[in-house]
């Protein structure tokens, strides 16, 4: 099992949800899919960037973990 969601890079252990796959945090996949199934990693992390802020992260922090995206193993290729 990995450590962190393979597309957004956050922490397992840091999901709220009930996590439907060992490789993506419940943000990121539920119901048998990924959520942003695209592949522009900008348009995803503007996507994250706006879901950060509306559950109450700070615009640094939320801007921190977006920018951190591009490592996740899903997006190295298009970085």
């Amino acid at each position: 099992m990995t450590k962190a969601c393979e597309s957004c890079g956050m922490p397992l252990s840091k999901d709220p949800g009930k996590r439907e796959s060992d490789r993506y945090c419940s943000y990121c996949y539920s119901n048998g899919r990924l959520f942003y199934e695209g592949n522009d990693l900008k348009e995803f992390q503007r996507v994250a960037y706006e879901r950060m802020r509306a559950q109450g992260t700070s615009p640094i922090l939320a801007r921190l973990c977006t920018h951190m995206i591009r490592y996740a193993p899903r997006w190295r290729k298009a970085a």
